[in-house]
């Protein structure tokens, strides 16, 4: 059962095999991109469009909210995951948009999802072969359980927290420019700045630029480590909206570190009410 990271070459070994393909590609909003139009024009033969845009809590005014068990577990039936089914989820964005769909999925119980590492880019440079061809699915068995090492934390807790002075470490996927304040947040409407005592970590730092994959294991402990990172005490990740801070989660994963919370409002929340920040 694979649980973090495959590469392309296990994934063109493995393609008889019997389990689900997700492409979770998604941009920000100023990115002028759209995943799913995207992955309609070209994917991994039998993959289907995990949507982090749809696939989210309606009822809230922050974008793509963790929803209810009953909701995700509706959604994922319908896109024909069964119930302890393998998953492979890859993107094409550069920021391991993936990692979001595999938290979630793990945020549900889902124990047995791994990303591509490198996602469609890899697939192509390991000559995997694309489609534009849909293949609609049987109706799936999964049901959505408790939490598979992975979880959340809310603003009311981390703002008590923060406020206090008790706050378990806290680490930011945003750019160094948003992080610091320097930059204008890519959402109308936000302050500028982080969570005050907040560690910064963008997510560009942990990819390779030329491959899109995860940096080796060994760089990756340096960068967390370098970036004030205690290892061997809990953590949370933010990011702007909750899909970046999911790549970190990724990230520490595959180190062994399992034991972090996601500010799933991250920054799209923080940023609009008045918690205190820091620049």
């Amino acid at each position: 059962m694979q649980t973090t990271i495959v590469t392309a070459q296990w994934l063109k070994a493995n393609s008889a095999k019997e389990f689900m393909i997700f492409d979770a590609t998604y941009f920000l909003p100023t990115m002028r991109r759209d995943g799913r139009s995207e992955y309609e024009q070209a994917h991994i033969p039998g993959a289907v469009f995990f949507d982090i845009d749809g696939i989210k809590n309606e009822a809230s005014y922050l974008p793509h909210m963790v929803p209810s068990a009953q909701y995700f577990q509706a959604k994922m039936q319908a896109l024909g995951l069964q119930a302890g089914q393998q998953v492979i989820v890859y993107d094409n964005s550069p920021f391991l948009s993936a990692a979001r769909a595999w938290w979630m999925l793990r945020f549900f119980g889902h124990a047995a999802v791994a990303v591509l590492d490198g996602g469609l880019r890899a697939w192509e440079a390991a000559g995997g072969m694309l489609t534009d061809e849909v293949i609609k699915q049987e109706r799936g068995t999964f049901q959505a359980s408790g939490s598979a090492e992975a979880d959340v934390i809310k603003l009311t807790e981390l703002e008590q927290a923060v406020r206090l002075g008790k706050a378990e470490q806290i680490i930011d996927a945003r750019a160094a420019d948003r992080f610091s304040g320097q930059a204008p947040e890519p959402r109308p409407g936000l302050r500028s700045g982080h969570i005050p005592g907040s560690l910064n970590l963008p997510i560009s730092e942990i990819l390779d630029k030329k491959t899109g994959q995860l940096k080796p294991a060994s760089e990756l402990s340096v960068l967390f480590t370098d970036a004030g990172l205690i290892m061997d005490k809990p953590a949370v990740t933010t990011c702007g909206s909750g899909v970046t801070a999911a790549g970190l989660a990724l990230a520490l994963a595959v180190l062994g570190k399992t034991d972090i919370r996601l500010y799933d409002g991250s920054w799209s929340e923080w940023g609009a009410s008045d918690a205190p920040i820091e620049t």
